[in-house]
């Protein structure tokens, strides 16, 4: 497995890092459903085995993720390899049986403290402000306590994790001040929306997480238009029938011939064109089993530049602009 810089830090991170959301399981939050549907813990763990079996060495968590589940599976599982990099999020939480954030001061003070010791750690490798906007960074309490954090040896480098719609805001504020070491953005074959700014970022020698890889599965090329998803699984709201019979054929007819010049699955394609960035530090698949680990960490390959400026340009048009602007604006 490749090692990447993580920007201007001393972390080391694998190119392919373990996404660890699914493993939460389908928890709820009200009638919200905050997982993707339900999880087999021995099956998350037997992931989490396989993945430092493929040298995986970037986990990617947050404490809202099975409302703390996550983490807990992740510190059981890597109690004894403290040489791996484990990610984390403050910021979305449960209040009262409702979704809500906090980035005060006190709150991400506490909060911390659960996380590490629901992570089996005395300090956080990475902790991220989970999808903060401008007025809660304007307010300060959330940097004021990521610098006491980083002060106090609990946390080694923080940074934000950026909304899914309008990232750019929140960047360039971090930025102008010189604040945090990285960024979590959303970026994949459909979705390049965030291009410019992880270029930015990255240049400014900040590290760079890629969430989303594979849309929600549509580039696994698995995904067929009937698919069905439970209540309990975020994405029934967000990828109905005509909306995967429009990208899973757009994808069949302009992206997955591809494939045959490299000999790779659509899946491969995917991961190889995000990789193909020496900008990106690491991409963060969402894993919960050791056959998800293994398809996402194996048969890597180098993809050529003339095909990645293709794959760039491809949602650029028309037709594919449509089609991204719809999975976007629900996801």
């Amino acid at each position: 497995m490749e090692l990447r810089s993580f920007g201007n830090t001393d972390l080391q991170v694998s190119a392919i890092g373990f996404g660890a959301w699914a493993i939460g399981g389908n928890a709820m939050i009200g009638d919200v459903a905050i997982g993707w549907g339900p999880s087999d813990d021995d099956l998350s763990s037997r992931a989490i085995r396989t993945a430092l079996d493929q040298g995986i060495l970037f986990f990617d968590t947050a404490d809202i993720y099975g409302l703390g589940h996550s983490e807990n599976l992740l510190g059981k599982a890597l109690k004894d390899h403290q040489e791996v990099v484990i990610a984390t999020k403050v910021g979305n939480c449960a209040k009262n049986g409702l979704f809500t954030v906090d980035y005060s001061y006190n709150y991400i003070i506490e909060a911390c403290e659960a996380s590490l010791k629901r992570l089996n750690r005395e300090v956080i490798d990475y902790y991220q402000l989970h999808s903060a906007r401008l007025t809660h960074l304007e307010q300060g309490d959330c940097i004021a306590a990521m610098h006491q954090l980083k002060q106090e040896g609990k946390i080694r480098y923080w940074g934000l994790s950026l909304n899914t719609f309008t990232p750019e805001p929140e960047a360039q504020w971090i930025m102008e001040r010189h604040e945090g070491s990285g960024f979590q953005l959303v970026l994949n074959l459909m979705n390049g929306k965030a291009l410019p700014l992880m270029r930015m970022a990255a240049q400014k020698g900040y590290g760079i997480i890629v969430r989303m890889p594979l849309q929600f599965g549509l580039l696994t090329g698995k995904m067929k238009p009937d698919r069905h998803f439970g209540p309990d699984d975020h994405r029934h709201k967000r990828l109905d029938p005509i909306l995967l019979q429009e990208a899973t054929q757009y994808l069949e007819n302009h992206v997955w011939p591809i494939c045959q010049n490299y000999q790779c699955t659509p899946l491969q394609l995917a991961l190889a064109y995000l990789l193909s960035f020496p900008e990106v530090s690491t991409v963060i698949p969402g894993l919960r089993s050791p056959q998800q680990v293994e398809e996402n960490s194996s048969g890597l390959f180098r993809l050529d530049l003339k095909d990645r400026d293709y794959l760039e340009q491809l949602f650029q048009s028309a037709p594919g602009q449509a089609i991204w602007h719809d999975l976007v604006t629900r996801g």
